[in-house]
């Protein structure tokens, strides 16, 4: 990299822009590309209940690095999942839209996990 030059940050996955699996940008598979970064499912299930503050999500999502969880924390900003409120990161109403969604794989993975026990 050459001096003055700074490190070119990933956008992130949105419908309409070329997204890994998807040229054209198909929702579902710039969905996909959002959910596959890594921490971004965790970050949205640690903020199923109330507002949490950087540090707590932190904490809750098993000390990720600050910088990789400020870095998914502005994928989902810019996504519309989530945002910051006085009382810290909280899921959008898109983003509750999206948790609902998403309840019913942990219940299918419970229900799987059984069958291991």
């Amino acid at each position: 990299m050459s001096a003055g030059s700074s490190p070119k940050r990933r956008t992130p996955p949105l419908p309409g822009r070329p997204v890994r699996g998807s040229a054209t940008g198909r929702p579902v598979m710039a969905l996909l590309d959002l959910l596959g970064r890594r921490w971004v499912q965790r970050i949205i299930w640690e903020l199923r209940g109330e507002a949490l503050s950087f540090r707590a999500l932190r904490t809750a999502c098993d000390e990720v690095s600050p910088s990789v969880l400020n870095a998914r924390l502005g994928d989902l900003r810019t996504a519309g999942l989530v945002e910051l409120s006085e009382a810290g990161y909280r899921l959008t109403p898109e983003g509750q839209s999206l948790l609902r969604l998403m309840l019913p794989l942990h219940d299918w993975a419970e229900r799987w996990a059984r069958r291991w026990r």
